[in-house]
């Protein structure tokens, strides 16, 4: 996690491909990326909120999660996944806050850094850059409001195949960004158990929506999976 180093061409092109400066001018993009370094968290690195409060990060590769823990019961709820040029923590960056979430790299993780000061001297700086925010807020409060529906309203199977439904990549049709989480990480995202959902994909590979290997999930009946999603 400690590994640092100046963010140069790498740095600049996460920069000029982020959504946040993205149409910046040249001038603008390399002052920006002078004032990022690169940070590297080998796989299962976990942090906290409170440790990252003061700095600004955006992901170059690999995947983390978002997750809250129940220290009585172990339980964790995943609330985001983070990948590709995902940013955090979007909260702390607008409102001088402390909230109780945790930050961990599924796999080795590449991300720029950068102090949250200089970022808010941004926001003024480049009023554009708080009406890109909202989107990405948006999105967020969105992934959250869906998740309490679900959990409302859908047995476990139909919340499981709509996370898997969500992940399938429409040009190729094939299961990304999950398909090779363990059954526990799966369960973490959807509000339940490793045991209840590893039962859930073997009446799916029963069923013949999954095809199931190790490491590896691959969706073979996209009608089915749809009905199971929506309850039919």
């Amino acid at each position: 996690m400690n590994q640092k180093g100046k963010g140069n061409a790498l740095g600049l092109k996460t920069i000029e491909n982020s959504i946040l400066f993205k149409d910046f001018d040249k001038e603008s993009l390399l002052l920006i990326a002078s004032q990022f370094i690169i940070e590297k968290w080998p796989a299962h690195t976990c942090s906290s909120c409170y440790q990252l409060r003061h700095k600004f990060h955006i992901i170059i590769s690999g995947r983390l999660k978002v997750f809250k823990t129940d220290k009585r019961t172990g339980r964790e709820f995943t609330l985001f996944l983070l990948r590709k040029n995902d940013f955090f923590d979007v909260i702390t960056l607008i409102e001088d806050c402390s909230h109780k979430l945790y930050y961990e790299s599924l796999e080795d993780v590449k991300m720029l850094s950068t102090p949250i000061l200089i970022v808010r001297r941004w926001l003024i700086k480049y009023p554009i850059l708080n009406q890109r925010l909202l989107p990405y807020l948006g999105k967020q409060l969105l992934n959250i409001e869906e998740y309490a529906v679900n959990h409302t309203l859908l047995e476990i199977p139909a919340r499981l195949a709509s996370l898997i439904l969500k992940n399938i990549n429409q040009e190729s049709k094939k299961l990304e960004f999950i398909n090779d989480l363990s059954n526990e990480e799966i369960a973490n995202l959807i509000g339940s158990t490793r045991a209840v959902v590893n039962r859930h994909f073997q009446e799916f590979k029963h069923e013949g929506i999954l095809k199931l290997g190790r490491k590896k999930m691959e969706v073979i009946n996209l009608t089915l999976l749809i009905k199971k999603a929506t309850n039919q």
